[in-house]
C-alpha cells in the first residue's frame, strides 16, 4: 500500500492506477537498462567478487536515501505525484537488484568460493544500509541549509545560549 494514500479520502481510494503503473514501468525500463549496461561494462569473472552489482546496489541505495528525503522532507514545493513511482520504485528499483545479488551469491557458492560469497553477502548489506543512511543524513542537512554545528538535528534552529530563560 502506498503510504501517501489516505484510504479515508474517497478521491484517493478511487485514484486511477494506470498512470502510476506506466510511471513505474517507464522508470523500471530505464533503471534496469542502466544496471544491465553497467554489468556488461564491468563483468565479474569466475569466482571473482561481483563489484558491478555491489556498487550498483550501494549507489542505488544512496540515491534512494537522497530521493526519499527530498520527496518527504524537501519542504517548500510538493513533488509531482508520479515522481516517487517513476524515480524511486521504477528507476532506482530497477537499477538496484536483489535478484542479481542472490544469483551472484549462488554463483560464487557453486564455484566453491564460499568465503567470497559470504563476504559479498555481508558487505553488500552493510554498505547498502550505510549508504542510504549517510545519503539521507547529508541530504537532510543540505535541505535544512545548515552546515556542521549550526543547529540541532531536530531542525528547530540553533542551540540556545545562556541560562536557557526566555528574554523578558
Amino acid at each position: 500500500m502506498d503510504p501517501d494514500v489516505d484510504l479515508h479520502v474517497p478521491a484517493q481510494r478511487a485514484e486511477p492506477q494506470g498512470r502510476v503503473l506506466a510511471a513505474v514501468a517507464a522508470g523500471g525500463a530505464v533503471g534496469a537498462s542502466a544496471r544491465y549496461a553497467a554489468g556488461l561494462l564491468w563483468p565479474a569473472g569466475p569466482g571473482a567478487f561481483p563489484w558491478a552489482t555491489f556498487w550498483i546496489n550501494v549507489a542505488g541505495c544512496a540515491l534512494i536515501g537522497v530521493l526519499m528525503v527530498l520527496i518527504s522532507e524537501g519542504g517548500r514545493v510538493a513533488p509531482h505525484p508520479l515522481l516517487r513511482p517513476f524515480a524511486g520504485v521504477g528507476v532506482l528499483g530497477g537499477f538496484t537488484t536483489f535478484s542479481t545479488y542472490a544469483v551472484d551469491f549462488s554463483r560464487l557458492l557453486d564455484e566453491g568460493e564460499a568465503g567470497t560469497a559470504l563476504a559479498y553477502a555481508g558487505l553488500t548489506v552493510v554498505a547498502a544500509l550505510g549508504a542510504v543512511w549517510a545519503a539521507a543524513s547529508v541530504t537532510r542537512r543540505a535541505v535544512r541549509g545548515r552546515g556542521p554545528g549550526r543547529g540541532r538535528e531536530t531542525g528547530r534552529g540553533p542551540r540556545p545560549t545562556g541560562s536557557g530563560r526566555a528574554p523578558r
